[in-house]
């Protein structure tokens, strides 16, 4: 019988670790040099915990099972409830704004396609404890300083921002009935994908007329807050929204990520428990799925369990972002690497190549040899394939250091190799 991996999910051999531990690194770095502290949660939670913030029909999107116990439980399809739930159980005592990031593995059970895979790894970035724009701001920075790391330029990536409240604003100043504002916002955000006829056929589906319609599809297109507020001077509802995405993109500017920046109210986001700012990063043509999203969810806390708190923050997934850094030629050679080879010219030399490989290993240096033995000539082809920047070719009289990159080498002895202080990253 022959076994093959589930669909939906990846088998990570060493050269495909190399990229995603690279990615995962670039994340952490990034998140680190912006204040940000990392955490983490089980993998899996109370089915309740998802259901509580979207409701039954959740429940189908995820893999859940009944315990030993018959309790209900999920594999996380995201980190953000849990984030939520450890934040409320010691709420009192965090200090505030709390600014943590996680980088989980997640698994949601969705219809695998190009850049939406079962099971992946998730950079999440959050500001819990701030009602300001300005935590919007910084939150959408440290995506574009992440996208900035890893040599995405504004010619590649652009984040499109709106806002939920401003939308519904308008919906309301339209005359959309309130029972038809979620339905609305619904079909809202997937008109970028759709034809503006079939656009149409839903938005009427939804309860819009013709006539709303029109005039959502002018706010939507509107290019700058200016252009808003010239519009829509007469709705005072509108303003307050308006003054709020002004500072935001003068925050962005002056924190100096306004260049990949836009404004898009086509971008309302489809999960309900957005509240404010929502923005998603996308390649420059977007030909391909979203790379990031997120905004603001001030409710979410309260919704869980505990008291209203400001909230905002972003997810970004590793397949897209890996296509993206693929098509654009970003990702960098990421071979086997080893400091030190170490060689035995001949059968004899065994003892003292451990003996080499050993000391190398203790002093905090990478350190590899061939387990069997080999002609010198297939051990230093051995060295090159592995990737190693210096090769030690022991003999029964002494040490030979070779440079694999210039081909430079020297003669010494084992005593001299082995004086080097532990943790050093220079050999003599």
């Amino acid at each position: 019988m022959e076994f093959q991996g589930v669909k939906g999910t990846r088998d990570f051999y060493p050269d495909d670790m190399r990229v995603l531990n690279w990615i995962v690194e670039a994340w952490r770095r990034v998140s680190l040099r912006n204040g940000f502290e990392e955490y983490d949660s089980p993998i899996f939670e109370y089915l309740d915990l998802f259901t509580a913030k979207s409701g039954q029909e959740i429940a189908g999107q995820l893999f859940n099972f009944v315990d030993r116990g018959g309790r209900q439980l999920a594999l996380r399809p995201e980190i953000t409830p849990s984030l939520a739930r450890m934040v409320n159980a010691k709420i009192s005592s965090l200090p505030r704004p709390i600014k943590w990031f996680s980088v989980p593995r997640l698994c949601r059970a969705e219809n695998p396609q190009k850049g939406r895979l079962r099971e992946f790894f998730q950079w999440n970035v959050d500001v819990i404890g701030a009602d300001g724009v300005l935590a919007d701001a910084e939150c959408i920075y440290v995506a574009v300083d992440l996208l900035r790391e890893l040599g995405l330029s504004p010619d590649d990536v652009r984040v499109r921002i709106g806002s939920r409240p401003l939308t519904v604003a308008v919906l309301r100043g339209a005359g959309v009935a309130p029972q038809f504002t979620e339905a609305a916002l619904a079909v809202l955000d997937k008109r970028p994908k759709l034809s503006q006829e079939d656009f149409a056929k839903l938005a009427r589906e939804a309860g819009l007329s013709d006539v709303q319609i029109e005039a959502v599809g002018r706010f939507q297109q509107a290019a700058g807050v200016d252009e808003l507020r010239e519009h829509f001077r007469g709705l005072d509802e509108v303003r307050g929204h308006l003054d709020d995405l002004a500072e935001l993109f003068a925050s962005l500017g002056a924190l100096g990520a306004g260049d990949y920046c836009t404004l898009d109210l086509r971008v309302v986001r489809g999960l309900a428990y957005y509240t404010g700012v929502v923005y998603e990063v996308f390649d420059r043509s977007q030909s391909l799925r979203a790379v990031a999203g997120g905004g603001r969810y001030d409710n979410l806390i309260e919704v869980l369990g505990g008291p209203k708190v400001g909230a905002t923050g972003f997810g970004m997934g590793d397949v897209v972002l890996g296509i993206l850094l693929a098509e654009k030629g970003k990702l960098p050679a990421l071979g086997q690497q080893v400091e030190y080879f170490v060689i035995e010219a001949d059968e004899s030399s065994r003892p003292a190549v451990l003996e080499a490989v050993g000391a190398l290993r203790r002093a905090g240096l990478s350190a590899d040899f061939n387990y069997r033995p080999r002609s010198l000539g297939k051990q230093l082809k051995a060295a090159n394939r592995r990737g190693a920047s210096r090769a030690v070719i022991v003999r029964a009289d002494g040490v030979t250091v070779k440079d694999l990159a210039s081909g430079l080498q020297r003669d010494t002895t084992l005593g001299e190799l082995l004086k080097a202080p532990a943790g050093t990253k220079h050999m003599p």
